[in-house]
Order: C-alpha cells, then sequence, then structure tokens
C-alpha cells in the first residue's frame, strides 16, 4: 500500500532523514519507534504533503505519491492525527465531526459516519454539545479519532497517540487503535516513543535513530530483543 524508498528529507539545509526504506501493507499496523528528536514525526508529516523531500520517492497504491497535493492525499484516503491531537477546541464534539467530513466524497456519509462515531465511543455522544477544549485528554484522543475516521480512511496515521495521557487511558487508546484496525481494515502508521504500546499492537516495527532507520522487523522479535530492552524499555 505504502512503500517509502530510499528518502532523504529535512528543513533547509538541514537534513533529518537518511535513505530510509519502509513499507506499510494493506489492513497491517506498523509503528515508527524512537526517541525524541529522531524523525519520525518529520517522516509522517513528509507521507501528508506538508513537508519536501530531497531525495527518493514514496509510492501510495502504486502511485507516486509525491506529486499530489496535501488535500489529495486525503481524498486518497490517506489521514494523519498530528501530535497533540490537532483537534479544534473551540467547537463542539459534533462540529469536530462534522469538519472531518470535508472531502467531497464523505459529504453524502456524514450524518452516518457521526452516528457510527457515536456508536464507537458512548463519550462523545454524551459530549456531543460540548466544546471539544473542556474534553479530558482521553477523550479528545478518542475524538481525534473518530474525525480521522469521518473519510473513510485507507491508511491512518498517528504521533504520539500517548502523549499526555495517564497510563490508564493509553492502554484503552491502543486497544482502540487495534480495534479499528481489525473492524474497519484501516492501515495503520503509529509514530511513538512509548516503545511497549506501540509494539503491543503492531504486526512489524521499524527503529529510528538520529533520522536511521537501525532495526526492522515483526513486532515480538524487536520487543524480545535484548537491545532493544536495554535501550528503550531500561532492562
Amino acid at each position: 500500500m505504502l512503500k517509502i524508498e530510499n528518502l532523504c528529507a529535512g528543513y533547509g539545509d538541514m537534513q533529518v532523514l537518511f535513505n530510509i526504506n519502509l513499507n506499510v501493507e494493506e489492513g497491517e499496523v506498523v509503528s515508527l519507534v524512537g526517541s525524541n528528536g529522531a524523525g519520525k514525526t518529520t517522516l509522517l508529516r513528509i507521507i501528508s504533503g506538508f513537508l519536501p523531500v530531497m531525495e527518493g520517492g514514496i509510492t501510495y497504491m502504486g502511485n507516486d505519491l509525491l506529486k499530489a497535493k496535501p488535500h489529495h492525499r486525503a481524498e486518497l484516503g490517506i489521514t494523519h492525527i498530528p501530535q497533540g491531537r490537532g483537534i479544534l477546541g473551540t467547537l463542539t464534539v459534533k462540529e469536530n465531526l462534522i469538519m472531518g467530513a470535508y472531502i467531497k466524497k464523505a459529504h453524502k456519509t456524514m450524518n452516518a459516519e457521526i452516528e457510527h462515531a457515536y456508536k464507537r465511543f458512548p463519550k462523545l455522544r454524551e459530549r456531543q454539545n460540548q466544546k471539544a477544549n473542556t474534553l479530558s485528554g482521553g477523550e479528545q484522543q478518542m475524538l481525534a479519532i473518530a474525525r480521522a475516521l469521518m473519510i473513510h480512511p485507507k491508511l491512518l496515521m498517528l504521533d504520539e497517540p500517548s502523549l499526555g495521557l495517564a497510563p490508564i487511558i493509553v492502554e484503552n487508546v491502543f486497544e482502540i487503535i487495534l480495534d479499528v484496525s481489525k473492524q474497519e481494515g484501516v492501515s495503520i502508521l503509529i509514530v511513538e516513543q512509548n516503545l511497549l504500546q506501540a509494539l503491543s499492537v503492531a504486526n512489524r516495527a521499524y527503529v529510528l535513530e538520529t533520522g536511521k532507520l537501525v532495526m526492522q522487523g515483526p513486532a515480538q522479535e524487536l520487543l524480545d530483543n535484548p537491545d532493544i530492552q536495554r535501550a528503550y524499555l531500561g532492562l
């Protein structure tokens, strides 16, 4: 589905990513893990079309993604929940969901998708007329996921979904992510510092350090790897 080949990118003359090769298959959950500043967010911003590349390519469903403008990538079925969730705090929960159906093909199914979101997240139904910035952190993350699903994405990208959440809420959020993948058949790319949680829901994972992929493989194999345990779990 998504294939990144020999990608190099950065900000101005400062290179941040070096020869990145990564792929996400249909229906698969892939985690990209690494410490803060490794370049994980940069990669998601490139896939979404917000940053240019220096070298390399990205194909999506067999097409050259780098030729598509950001709004066209959404129409192709790519959606991105940024770090901090990106909800519109001064709008209500329902208004946020309506804003999520911003591409033309989502307009016809908007009301049905809002109802589907309320069934998946009953708390959102209770809070539908409440301003989004008054929700708890976990509720905001639920809203961000529900809003992202309004366009029927084929690929959902999440940037640090555990950020700022209590451990018990983090577990719930990752259960939701896994359920979305299984029930909706959505391919998911997770960028995360919480390695334990990220690998617990992934089929495969990549480890990014200072802009370079240093390890990849089945998620459980990486979780059992002594080097990974020492570097990221303090074991």
